[in-house]
């Protein structure tokens, strides 16, 4: 990895490290160190395991302060939303992280680059950098901007196919359907493609590295569509 590029990745998330040590163990994939025969310490999994407890901290305190009725359990999954590993994912693909990482030829070659559990583990590895180089305010303001900032979409994104069925059951009748309609890749790289149909009608289409996150993908995008229909209806 290049200062060059290390300094673009400050550029894209707004904080400069005292400490750029810390910035290139964070985005070192176990892969990445493995194949060099580094230390085990120079890859981001210790600083994925201390930015996963800050993370757990800020995302517990938002929650606490932004919903002041919101009973202990209800608050527990709604903290495992914000955290789960779609969610990170998709906040990692927004400071395209994946574009930083030193990864392993092998997983390098299988997509790694666009892999959630990669990516979401990288995002709390820098999550635990911040921490280390700043203390907890910046860590505390780098997960609230770019975590925590529109969590309301990210989360409609994670729990997507379920809000699509609540819109499509509240008018009676209606029916839901997705249908696998493509693959593509390797085996050990395949992506899916996947659609929604309403009442027979082909709403949209998603891909995934899964079937389960093709469908999400394919939900999500139906939900917006069918938000934007709506809207127009009623104008």
């Amino acid at each position: 990895m290049t200062n060059r590029s290390m300094d673009e990745f400050e550029e894209e998330t707004g904080y400069k490290f005292q400490n750029k040590e810390l910035l290139k163990i964070a985005l070192t994939h176990s892969s990445y160190s493995n194949e060099k025969r580094m230390d085990k310490t120079q890859c981001n999994e210790r600083l994925e395991f201390l930015g996963d407890a800050v993370l757990e901290l800020v995302s517990s305190e938002f929650i606490f302060r932004n919903h002041p009725d919101m009973p202990e359990g209800e608050m527990t999954k709604t903290r495992a939303s914000y955290v789960c590993e779609p969610t990170l994912a998709l906040c990692a693909k927004d400071i395209h992280l994946g574009d930083y990482l030193r990864l392993g030829k092998g997983e390098e070659r299988t997509g790694g680059r666009e892999r959630d559990s990669v990516l979401s583990d990288a995002l709390e590895a820098t999550i635990g950098a911040v921490y280390m180089d700043g203390g907890f305010e910046p860590a505390r303001q780098y997960i609230q901007e770019h975590i925590l900032r529109d969590i309301d979409n990210k989360k409609l994104f994670y729990d997507s196919k379920t809000f699509l069925q609540e819109i499509v059951q509240s008018h009676e009748g209606n029916t839901l359907e997705y249908q696998l309609i493509g693959e593509s890749g390797p085996d050990h790289h395949k992506e899916y493609q996947a659609a929604v149909f309403v009442n027979g009608r082909q709403i949209s289409t998603g891909t995934g590295q899964t079937k389960k996150k093709a469908e999400q993908s394919a939900a999500y995008e139906a939900i917006l569509i069918l938000k934007r229909e709506a809207d127009g209806r009623k104008k």
